[in-house]
């Protein structure tokens, strides 16, 4: 059985990432692996507890993860397996990753800070390093099936067949209407800049058979013209590949997926290449 990943703290941010992952098993027929990464905190540290005492304190924490995951398999009718670390988040991840193989990965993104634009966050950071597709959801974002999907690709550069096969998914798993947006180039304008055609073919024939349409909008940024397009479409899921660097370079190098992630109002499907 396919898998999907979501990672909590048991904060409302991730709490509600994990619901949203859980929808989408629900959806897809997926098995949920809950991780809670546990941690001691600072004042626990001082406290100098006796080894004892923090092994109890893991096991409350293990018992309370498995709690959860039966409660989730209840209540969406899923399968679900509970897996609880002491490490570090981002390593833990990886070793799930490793184990599982999963789909993609759920986790909630924290709102838009200065400090998250330059240092990003453990989501960002998860985005950046692993090549599982992820899921950012906002806190304020309830699961809800996404019916307007808006794809911000690199034609110039062209877009896998891999990448296209999970765009078609997401389509035809959810029913929405997909966008391919094309930031201050028309499909005529690539053409004769150069793109091949097989790529912009390859677009056609990766989507064949679900509802989607191309876009045009003209602006200076690249992050503010998809933020408005957002609005315009009333989209409810963004869908962004990272790692096509002609598309998304900037002069500070700065991953516009990572700036997008911290800023949105919806969720970002984030692809990796």
């Amino acid at each position: 059985m396919k898998t999907i990943l979501a990672a909590t703290n048991y904060t409302d941010l991730a709490e509600n990432a994990v619901a949203w992952a859980a929808g989408v098993a629900r959806l897809n027929n997926y098995k949920l692996i809950l991780l809670n990464d546990f941690t001691i905190s600072v004042h626990v540290e001082n406290a100098r507890l006796s080894a004892t005492h923090v092994e109890e304190m893991i096991e409350a924490n293990r018992l309370l993860l498995e709690s959860k995951a039966l409660l989730l398999a209840d209540e969406y009718g899923i399968e679900t397996v509970a897996r609880a670390t002491f490490s570090f988040i981002d390593n833990a991840i990886k070793e799930v990753v490793n184990e599982y193989q999963p789909e993609m990965i759920v986790m909630g993104m924290e709102e838009k800070s200065l400090e998250q634009e330059l240092l990003g966050n453990t989501t960002t950071s998860i985005i950046k390093k692993l090549r599982t597709p992820v899921l950012a959801v906002p806190a304020h974002v309830k699961f809800n099936v996404p019916k307007k999907v808006l794809f911000a690709c690199d034609v110039l550069n062209g877009v896998s067949e891999e990448i296209l096969a999970q765009v078609k998914d997401v389509a035809l798993v959810t029913k929405a209407e997909i966008e391919v947006l094309l930031i201050n180039q028309t499909v005529e304008e690539l053409q004769e800049a150069g793109a091949d055609a097989a790529a912009l073919n390859r677009i056609d024939d990766g989507l064949e058979g679900i509802d989607y349409y191309y876009k045009n909008v003209k602006s200076d940024s690249i992050i503010d013209g998809i933020a408005n397009e957002i609005k315009k479409m009333g989209a409810d899921l963004l869908i962004m590949v990272p790692e096509q660097h002609g598309f998304w370079g900037s002069m500070v190098h700065r991953s516009k997926t990572r700036i997008m992630a911290s800023g949105l109002s919806i969720p970002l499907f984030s692809i990796p290449v």
